[in-house]
């Protein structure tokens, strides 16, 4: 079994890590949020009065220690607070996606047992609530919003001011038994349970413990040396475990301050205003300002198109050295001053990046070319590997050692092994309790050691002792001809190009690679605006011969690349066409958290992936799909087959074929 860390004094527990925040750092901002246009504002001292008074509402309604507490809703302070009252009262918080239909919610809320359920506003109340009227379930409704529920039967629900207002009046005849659950609080007491995007199946339960969580959160704000002074903006969903331990573990741990934006809409004009210092994202959050970016050039005037190239030149060449502190010769590092004046600092400053001292990408592999692309503008963005079942961090990439093909060294108390089948296993502090109500993954996933099976393929290189991850494990495969298939890694490439939104190439144990496509319709809807072409659908516009031409550019670029590395040079892409339709979680297609279900697709789409094999070169289809308010329907397209140049080997290989 592994060393179990020693608890830090007293601070053995999220609620005790807010007590010590109140006493070093209480008159610091602990919370910031945008309402109607407007900043409000929390110290830890007001924060967690408000957290104490939810905390004594809750038990006044009945919760009790043990009981599960699901939330849902966008990122607001009030949110974050339920968690810790739902710790205090030695209950379990449960946060959920707050994009998930109705049909999702039910299996997570029943799973566990449910007896409060937090909801941001309107919308997440009717969904718990036909939830209920489906399983028969009725757990208590907490509403963070009122607006639309005036009407609503309160029987069984009530707004969060009102059950704290209900905590402060009795305060006192509940107060004493609150203080006795905290302090009974310990490292193994349970912290939170968050699911799993459920890529392969249903979501499974993860139980992280206080220990899991407070042990992560310490060794990895210590890793970048972050304190109270940084700030993040908390953004991504509460259910994803990054979001977790990065605005709950470590900003307790640290006491920095957590900004909630007003919502998507004013994301980018609240990161300008908020100027984090630390910042994490998912590739696809990075693809898409690099995406608003390209379509802001295409529109700009021609000197600044030609400033725009002269500047990302000079950025490519010096920015990560001098991010590094390497040598960079006196012309490039003036050139470089002069590129932040004119270029990268309004660049940066439009992106809200300008302040990050320290930045973060995970939850899947990133293009190298969109990591390089901030690198240069001088981002210190890293990236990390991590899984729910970790507490996040697997590996980290230390300062002076970034770089866009490795995925860093083996995070601060974290041991890491490679299996004989090529598979990553860790151990570490952070290692998940259990899955609830589900012992047998458990012991499929953890063995008696506490060595955890992650599922994906990697190597540590030689010298560096740096982790590269090849695909999931489950992923990789051969081709036809015995060549390895990693189709993440070609994926992402074509992913830079901000034409394409998404990717799913398709090759295990066949003779070549396909590829289907997504547009970006906002890119390509750009582009089609300039050049007065018109469109009245997503599937007028991904079936315009312009648009192929430009995606068959993009497929033969990235095969050019492909074609360098002589361990995957075999997945290049032969054929491909363009898809009708977006890839969308509501149609089972993707996970909440954007991870393709290969599966799904594969099954789906079996017409279109037969036709891209047979040489067809065009197939029509009927695919189901779901409306926005819950609706079923179909759309039919005929899509066209194009071949696409492959280079090196597979060209040769091709030439012998036909």
């Amino acid at each position: 079994m592994t060393h179990q860390p020693t608890p830090q004094g007293d601070l053995q527990s999220v609620p005790a890590l807010l007590a010590r925040n109140v006493a070093r750092f209480g008159d610091r901002p602990a919370y910031r949020e945008k309402e109607y246009g407007i900043w409000q504002s929390w110290t830890w001292a007001q924060a967690a009065e408000e957290v104490r008074a939810l905390a004594l509402g809750l038990m006044a309604q009945g919760l009790k220690p043990g009981d599960h507490m699901a939330i849902i809703g966008r990122n607001r302070p009030h949110h974050y607070w339920g968690m810790i009252a739902a710790q205090m009262c030695g209950a379990v918080p449960v946060p959920l996606y707050q994009d998930a239909v109705a049909a999702e919610m039910a299996y997570v809320l029943d799973h566990c047992g449910a007896r409060f359920v937090l909801c941001g506003d309107q919308e997440q109340v009717d969904k718990v609530l036909e939830v209920e009227q489906t399983t028969g379930a009725g757990a208590r409704i907490v509403y963070t919003d009122g607006r639309g529920l005036r009407k609503y039967d309160h029987a069984n629900m009530v707004s969060l001011a009102d059950l704290q207002a209900q905590g402060r009046a009795e305060a006192g005849s509940l107060g004493p038994r609150l203080d006795a659950i905290i302090a009974g609080l310990d490292y193994d007491s349970t912290c939170v349970m968050l699911y799993t995007s459920g890529t392969t199946g249903k979501p499974k339960g993860v139980v992280l413990s206080n220990r899991n969580i407070i042990e992560t959160a310490r060794n990895t704000a210590e890793f970048d040396r972050l304190t109270e002074v940084e700030e993040i903006v908390a953004y991504l969903p509460m259910a994803w475990v990054g979001d977790f331990i990065f605005s709950m573990g470590q900003a307790m741990w640290s006491g920095f301050t957590v900004n909630c934006p007003e919502g998507a809409h004013t994301m980018m004009t609240d990161m300008r205003e908020i100027g984090p210092t630390y910042f994490f994202a998912p590739p696809r959050v990075f693809e898409g300002q690099l995406t608003s970016v390209m379509i802001r050039m295409e529109d700009a005037s021609r000197l600044k198109r030609w400033l725009f190239r002269r500047g990302m030149a000079v950025a490519n060449r010096a920015g990560p050295a001098l991010l590094d502190g390497k040598t960079v010769s006196l012309g490039d590092r003036i050139a470089y001053a002069l590129g932040k004046i004119f270029v990268f600092g309004p660049l940066k400053n439009s992106l809200g990046l300008s302040r990050v001292r320290v930045g973060y990408t995970a939850g899947e592999a990133i293009g190298p070319e969109i990591f390089d692309f901030y690198r240069s503008l001088g981002i210190n963005l890293k990236q990390l590997y991590g899984q729910t079942e970790a507490s996040v961090l697997i590996t980290q990439q230390p300062d002076g050692q970034v770089r866009s093909d490795t995925v860093g060294v083996p995070s601060p108390g974290v041991e890491v092994r490679i299996g004989e089948n090529g598979e990553v296993y860790y151990r570490s502090p952070g290692t998940f309790v259990e899955y609830y109500k589900n012992a047998d993954s458990t012991a499929s996933t953890k063995d008696a050691e506490g060595w955890v099976a992650t599922g994906d393929a990697g190597f540590f290189e030689e010298g560096t002792g740096h982790l590269r991850i090849i695909d999931r494990a489950k992923d990789v495969g051969r081709m036809a001809d015995g060549s390895m298939f990693a189709p993440k890694y070609v994926e992402n490439k074509l992913k830079f190009y901000p034409n394409i939104l998404e990717a799913v190439v398709i090759g295990n144990g066949r003779d070549f690679c396909t590829a289907m496509i997504n547009i970006d319709l906002t890119a390509v809807g750009n582009w089609a605006e300039r050049n007065n072409i018109a469109y009245g659908s997503y599937q007028e516009l991904a079936g315009h011969p312009q648009v192929y031409e430009t995606i068959r550019a993009h497929v033969e670029a990235v095969n050019a690349s492909v074609a360098q590395d002589p361990m995957l040079s075999g997945c290049q892409v032969h054929r491909f066409l363009v898809l009708h339709k977006e890839l969308d979680p509501d149609d089972g297609e993707m996970t909440r958290t954007r991870k393709v279900r290969r599966a799904v697709i594969t099954e789906k789409y079996h017409d279109l992936v037969t036709a891209l094999y047979d040489g067809s070169s065009s197939r029509h289809t009927r695919t189901e799909v779901t409306y926005e308010d819950g609706r079923k329907g179909a759309i039919s397209a005929t899509l066209r087959i194009e071949d696409a140049c492959v280079f090196g080997d597979a060209a040769r290989q091709k030439a012998a074929a036909e």
